[in-house]
C-alpha cells in the first residue's frame, strides 16, 4: 500500500467542474474561487474531472487550457498546496499538466494525512471505480486506463484524438439515458472493501454528482463517506478543517 500523502489544514474539496468553454459561467465561477476563496486555504484537492475532457497534455497550448492552467498555477505560487487526481473525463492529464500548474499528482485513491503523523487520514478518490454495477462502464475504464491503450492513443495527432473524444461523449450521453441512477451509483461491497483494504478512514469523492455525507458501519467500524458536489455556475465543495466537513458554496 503506497504511502500517505501528507498536507497542511485547511483544506478544500472539489470534483466535477466539467470546464469547457460551452460553459463560461463555470469558468468564471472557478477563476473567481481561484482568486479569492481558495487562496485563504493551506491546500486544496481537484479530485477529478476539472475539464470536460483532456486530450493529453500537448493540448496545454489551446487557449482555453492554457489559461485555466495559468490560473491555477496563480494560486499555486501564491503559497496554496494544490493536489490533481485524474476523474474518467480528464484521465490523460498526466505529469505534464501537473508540473504546468504546480499541482502534486495523486493515485487514485490516495490517503491523506493532515498535520502529525497520528492525525486520522482521508481517503481520496474520484469515485468512477466504485459503480461496479455498471459493467459496461467498468470494462471502458480498464481499457483506457491500461497504460499500452493509453500510448498507443496518445501517439495519434491531437485532432484525431479530439475527434474520437467528441464520438465518445455523445455515445456516453446516450448510454447514461438508459442506465438507472442506482447502476450508476456506487457499489456499497466496492465501498466497503476499500475502507477495509485501507483501515476504514473517512471517504472523500466525486462522480456520481449526488452530494451526500453517507454514516454506515464495515465491519463494525463507523465509516463516512463524503460525495462531492458537481458545479452549475458557483463554486461549490467540501471545507475540512481538520475536525469537521463544512459544505461551501458561492
Amino acid at each position: 500500500m503506497p504511502e500517505a500523502v501528507h498536507a497542511a489544514l485547511p483544506a478544500l474539496f472539489i470534483s466535477d467542474l466539467h470546464l469547457n468553454e460551452d460553459e463560461p459561467a463555470n469558468v468564471d465561477a472557478f477563476l473567481g474561487f481561484l482568486a479569492g476563496p481558495a487562496r485563504r486555504a493551506a491546500s486544496l484537492f481537484i479530485l477529478g474531472d476539472l475539464f470536460e475532457y483532456w486530450a493529453g497534455d500537448d493540448d496545454l497550448a489551446t487557449p482555453f487550457n492554457a489559461r485555466i492552467a495559468a490560473a491555477i498555477r496563480a494560486l499555486a505560487d501564491g503559497g496554496t498546496a494544490v493536489f490533481f487526481m485524474t476523474g474518467n473525463r480528464d484521465l490523460l492529464a498526466g505529469r505534464g499538466f501537473a508540473e504546468t500548474i504546480g499541482a502534486t499528482l495523486l493515485d487514485d485513491p490516495t490517503l491523506v494525512r493532515f498535520g502529525n503523523a497520528g492525525t486520522s487520514a482521508l481517503l481520496l478518490a474520484h469515485g468512477d471505480a466504485l459503480c461496479t454495477d455498471d459493467h459496461a462502464y467498468q470494462a471502458f475504464r480498464r481499457q483506457v486506463r491500461d497504460p499500452a491503450w493509453q500510448a498507443g492513443f496518445l501517439g495519434q495527432a491531437l485532432a484525431t484524438r479530439k475527434a474520437f473524444i467528441a464520438s465518445l461523449r455523445q455515445q456516453s450521453e446516450t448510454a447514461k439515458a438508459e442506465k438507472t441512477m442506482e447502476i450508476m451509483d456506487v457499489n456499497a461491497d466496492a465501498v466497503a472493501t476499500l475502507l477495509r483494504t485501507h483501515g476504514y478512514p473517512t471517504l472523500v469523492h466525486g462522480h456520481t454528482h449526488r452530494p451526500a455525507c453517507h454514516r454506515f458501519e464495515v465491519d463494525g467500524h463507523a465509516c463516512v463517506r463524503h460525495v462531492l458536489p458537481d458545479w452549475h455556475g458557483q463554486a461549490c465543495g467540501l471545507a475540512f478543517d481538520g475536525r469537521d466537513f463544512t459544505p461551501f458554496s458561492r
